[in-house]
């Protein structure tokens, strides 16, 4: 079927137009959306569906957000079907509040928006030394995220209006003190215990295996020594990099960047200053605040008598202890490093001058200012290679487009090879063997991608030895492989894996000698319960284990205070075996005052979001919310692996 699309491309197209358009014409474009959209739901809330591409471009934009915050992190983790299952999480979550927020009629005016975007560090950057707000830059910014000025408001607008949502719980939320203290004396609570550990790896020693246990053990257990199935492949990518590669800067475009930005380029102007601070928190009562600012107009009318004596004056009245030692001195800054009055303020004097008295979210300050560096223009020579670098990069990012249309129709109308759309796009055709379904721990780039690993060993890609189609697997990269071969699994010979048999072998042999002494010690411990002398008891706490295995840990807290003392085995699986005595309860000691009300305030946030997460889950009810897909499995960061061969 494929074939015949493939050699009578025309013809298709051709067909295909006389059955679309009609069909556009009968249900309209956005019908045909819907339907589309449909057949692709991935979850639904208040009986509107959540599409397979919505999912898809969340997580991206999610991705993307993450990388540029964090990009020493591992994008194997980013892109895991754990990472992608929470982001629809996420998402569902969004719309659950949404239409609460819908139903509640909980809007967020122009002035509630205005504020917070004023508030928003990514927006106040791309202010001008004026204040005013750099447009270009701002839709730059939003365009980056797929988004519009208005669309990028519109959905802060909807967060603002979701975040009233929650805020009726999480802001009438408490925790009465004396539940508190009762909840979080349990949750500290302390308890006198004896315990033997049994470790498994101190019995490794102590068992010996023949040939025979080896060659039996392996012939029942043969999945456990598999090597997967694994593919040897050709594949090119096309990033920013790769395009790069073919374009040649025109020198005059280099100077003529150079000459509107030097000013640029060369560096911000920093200012230094000295300043003396009447400390008013903008939380303050207004009487606490107006006395602080009439304290600072009168210090003010003091340095104005005589400057020359600003630096003794900081020492003696300044209630800045990091500044006041030295004068008040705050040594160089450029826009952005202090809060905006005080920065306002200092970028518009004059060196020598003083301020009049400037409000802040701090308190009330006096400024004068004390030297103004300007930036040394540096010259062309010095800022060639990073011009021709930035060129280069904005000539890659608007031919991207261009080479990624290409690069994805090129791989798959010739389907046999990767060379000719290489040959076009001048990309290199690199191989890469032994490529397992599950990228081994710690791998990155391409050949750790879920979405290209899964085009590898599709049955196109194996058995018909097709290009993979192109797959994102980045911002601005694209990638298509091909299979050159294929092995499927296979059990690994014995020989092989020998190794591998004996130390499962051993930790199982170990960790069953390790419970075999610790249920003997706890039969004896049963009949005659051990001296101290014996097993020094020790005090054991969540916050302080004294060296109990987790596991142990938590069955002597959970022991019932009713029957103490008491004995019981802990089974730790491979880790082995304990044996507990938990003898009494200690209680927890008594904190101090500001330890006590910050314990209180921590178990009112999780009281508080306790009670969200539960009215979050009638809403769920409310609107019908249910994810149509498979919940992955593990956590985020887990990482298949193979047998050891």
């Amino acid at each position: 079927m494929f074939d015949f699309v493939r050699k009578h491309t025309k013809v298709m197209m051709f067909m295909m137009f006389l059955l679309i358009i009609p069909a556009f014409v009968l249900v309209g474009i956005d019908g045909y959306k819907r339907f589309n959209d449909s057949a692709q739901a991935v979850a639904r809330v208040g009986g509107r569906d959540i599409g397979q591409a919505e999912w898809d471009f969340a997580h991206k934009n999610e991705v993307e957000r993450i990388r540029a915050s964090s990009p020493s992190l591992d994008p194997k983790l980013l892109d895991s079907p754990q990472a992608r299952y929470a982001t629809l999480e996420r998402l569902v979550r969004e719309r659950v509040l949404g239409e609460a927020a819908d139903k509640s009629m909980l809007l967020a005016s122009d002035i509630r928006l205005a504020r917070d975007l004023q508030q928003n560090p990514a927006i106040a950057s791309l202010r001008r030394p004026d204040g005013a707000l750099d447009m270009e830059r701002y839709r730059q910014l939003v365009a980056s995220q797929g988004l519009t000025p208005e669309g990028f408001e519109a959905r802060v607008r909807r967060d603002l209006s979701i975040r009233q949502v929650e805020a009726g719980v999480l802001t009438t939320a408490f925790a009465a003190p004396l539940v508190a203290d009762v909840s979080l004396g349990a949750f500290f609570e302390k308890r006198e215990v004896q315990f033997v550990n049994f470790p498994a790896a101190d019995f490794a020693a102590k068992v010996t295996l023949s040939d025979a246990e080896l060659q039996t053990f392996y012939d029942a257990n043969k999945l456990l020594f598999q090597a997967p199935e694994s593919v040897n492949i050709e594949y090119a990518v096309l990033d920013l990099d790769a395009i790069k590669k073919s374009i040649s800067v025109n020198q005059q475009d280099v100077k003529s960047y150079y000459d509107q930005n030097v000013a640029r380029l060369s560096g911000n102007e920093e200012r230094r200053a000295s300043h003396i601070l009447i400390n008013a928190p903008k939380d303050a009562p207004p009487a606490e605040r107006q006395k602080a600012k009439a304290q600072a107009q009168e210090l003010l009318a003091e340095v104005r008598k005589a400057p020359e004596q600003f630096a003794e004056m900081a020492k003696k009245n300044s209630q800045d202890k990091g500044s006041a030692p030295s004068g008040g001195d705050l040594d160089f800054f450029a826009r952005g490093a202090m809060v905006k009055p005080f920065e306002d303020a200092a970028f518009a004097m004059k060196k020598g001058d003083i301020s009049d008295v400037v409000e802040s979210d701090f308190g009330y300050h006096i400024i004068q200012l004390t030297d103004i560096k300007a930036p040394k223009q540096r010259s062309f020579e010095e800022l060639r290679a990073g011009i021709e670098a930035d060129l280069k990069t904005q000539q890659a990012q608007r031919k991207f487009a261009e080479s990624a249309e290409a690069f994805t129709n090129g791989v798959y109308e010739q389907p046999d090879s990767l060379k000719p759309v290489a040959d076009r796009l001048k990309l290199e055709v690199k191989t890469a063997n032994g490529l397992a379904r599950n990228p081994p721990a710690g791998a990155t780039g391409v050949l750790a991608n879920a979405k290209f690993l899964n085009a590898l060993f599709a049955d196109d890609a194996i058995h018909k030895k097709r290009n993979t189609e192109a797959v994102e697997t980045g911002p601005n990269q694209l990638v298509a492989g091909r299979v050159a071969s294929y092995a499927p699994a296979r059990t690994l010979p014995f020989a092989d894996v020998r190794n591998a048999v004996r130390d499962r072998l051993v930790a199982l042999r170990s960790a069953e000698l390790a419970r075999k002494e610790g249920q003997a010690t706890l039969a004896a411990w049963k009949a005659k319960p051990p001296e101290a002398a014996v097993v020094a008891a020790v005090v054991v706490s969540r916050d302080d284990p004294q060296g109990a295995p987790q596991k142990a840990l938590e069955a002597a807290l959970r022991a019932d205070p009713a029957v103490l003392p008491i004995v019981a085995g802990v089974d730790l699986g491979s880790n082995g075996y304990a044996v507990i005595k938990v003898n009494k309860i200690v209680g927890r000691s008594a904190p101090t005052d500001i330890a006590a009300k910050q314990a209180r305030a921590q178990y009112s946030q999780v009281w508080a979001a306790a009670e969200n997460q539960a009215y979050y889950g009638l809403l769920k009810e409310r609107f019908k919310a249910r994810i149509s897909v498979p919940q992955a499995t593990g956590t985020i960061g887990d990482v298949a692996t193979t047998p050891t061969q």
